[in-house]
């Protein structure tokens, strides 16, 4: 019996959005992607019911910004399960351990049945470590009803991420939940960043957390304008004005990269003169590589701040690494000192590099080989493999031009792997630049936002009007 044959008893009571019967319009399909936001915006600011204590160290605090999750609310576990679902049964699929056709309609929908059902699971099991791990104080003190009414009350949320995910994807909206929430944390995050009225004592006096307001209240409050501007710039534990200017450069670079691309000549082979091109993008993958990266590298630090919080002493423990404190007036924020997970962690300084280059160089490379590795494996179970193209080519009886149709997906060859490969690897390194720059929001964080923010950008100039590209996908 085959693994997917087993979902479909469970497919009736699984959450789903039914695909639009019509062509909904695209004022409609903003309406509904405005109101996603919002629902998404408001269960970020709900707190917990039943939580006793929310201040020890968080072991999402790296990635919160980039799994769209916000401490202590409905969101604590944002989009972290339907993302690592996901990763789970694409990789399941594309190394054949489950035996899916994606071009059978009924092996389609039993995928994404278990898919969803793979992310309710995940949202249950990280509920139940969230509360087990004492993350919402003592057990004993929240007793057996509150510690259920947490783990309920993150499985539907769990459940409203997954369905307005959904909502979007199917055709109602624009773009997927995911891609939207992703991007709407990170741009929140940088220009709190940039604009927060926080204050903090650091020892110097009373400082702003937001880098522009700091350097204009430096520049006003003390007589030394020169340290004042060169502290401001350069200020360490707090948001300065060159991650500030680190982050527009790198969305700039970003912008230009997406620009690549091989624009293959195609042609009907019915029509005359029916002419288009089909667009290989450099980055062919687009931003799946680093959600994926994201979503592995989420899980390890996840189980290893567990693992270490329970059992602090165990030598394969600190092998998967050991965390401490960070010390500072924030709180709240634990950070890898050694083991996988630190080497797995960027570097947070050019003196850090300096301190211990071999972190640096092992974080490159883990960056570069993982997100090759995922946009590999992506383009052979999400359809946009050399044979899938050349098979939808056909099936719109469409060829490339100069080449007859069994010579197709040798072109297509040349090209697809090449771009899916040094596309992930291009984006791995522009991650690490942007780390090693310290870029506010992270590396990973400002890829996401600028890959998606483009995305969005190119839906809106294909509603406006006819590109010269024929769309396929």
């Amino acid at each position: 019996m085959r693994f997917l044959n087993i979902i479909k008893p469970v497919m009736c009571i699984l959450p789903e959005v039914r695909a639009p019967e019509r062509n909904v319009q695209f004022k409609e399909r903003m309406m509904w992607t405005i109101i996603t936001l919002l629902i998404f915006l408001v269960c970020c600011q709900i707190p917990l019911y039943g939580i006793r204590s929310n201040s020890s160290a968080d072991p999402f605090y790296w990635m919160r910004v980039i799994l769209a999750s916000n401490r202590g609310t409905l969101m604590e576990l944002g989009i972290s399960p339907i993302v690592t679902s996901g990763m789970v049964m694409q990789l399941l699929a594309g190394s054949k351990i489950i035996q899916v056709d994606q071009s059978v309609k009924e092996d389609r929908a039993l995928f994404q049945g278990a898919q969803k059902l793979c992310g309710l699971l995940i949202t249950i099991g990280e509920a139940l470590a969230y509360v087990m791990s004492g993350m919402y104080g003592d057990v004993k003190e929240l007793g057996a009803i509150n510690s259920i009414l947490i783990i309920l009350q993150l499985f539907f949320a769990g459940v409203i991420v997954l369905v307005l995910d959904e909502l979007l994807t199917k055709g109602y909206g624009l773009g997927s939940g995911i891609s939207l929430f992703i991007a709407t944390n990170i741009c929140e995050n940088i220009i709190w960043k940039a604009f927060s009225p926080t204050t903090y004592n650091t020892g110097r006096g009373t400082e702003f957390e937001g880098a522009i307001i700091a350097m204009f209240h430096m520049l006003i409050t003390r007589t030394d304008k020169v340290r004042a501007l060169n502290e401001a710039l350069y200020r360490q534990n707090l948001p300065n004005i060159f991650n500030l200017l680190a982050t527009v450069l790198v969305f700039i670079i970003v912008i230009y990269f997406q620009g690549f691309r091989v624009d293959l000549p195609v042609k009907y082979e019915r029509y005359r003169g029916h002419t288009g091109s089909y667009p290989i993008k450099l980055f062919y993958t687009s931003n799946i590589p680093i959600i994926l990266q994201t979503a592995l590298v989420s899980n390890l630090y996840f189980f290893s701040q567990l693992l270490h919080k329970r059992y602090p002493t165990n030598i394969l423990v600190k092998l998967l690494g050991k965390w401490q404190e960070q010390d500072g007036g924030r709180g709240g924020q634990s950070v890898p000192v050694s083991g996988l997970a630190y080497y797995v962690s960027p570097p947070t300084s050019l003196a850090e590099i300096l301190y211990d280059p071999f972190h640096a160089v092992f974080y490159l490379a883990f960056i570069l080989i993982t997100c090759a590795l995922f946009s590999i494996t992506w383009i052979e179970v999400s359809g946009s493999s050399p044979k899938d193209v050349a098979k939808q080519l056909r099936d719109q009886q469409m060829v490339i031009k100069g080449f007859r149709e069994k010579s197709v997906i040798k072109v297509l060859n040349r090209y697809i792997p090449i771009a899916a490969a040094f596309g992930g690897m291009c984006i791995g390194a522009l991650t690490v630049v942007a780390d090693f720059m310290g870029a506010i929001g992270s590396g990973t964080g400002i890829l996401l936002a600028v890959t998606i923010i483009f995305q969005y950008f190119e839906m809106f100039q294909k509603e406006r009007g006819p590109g010269g590209d024929l769309s396929i996908f």
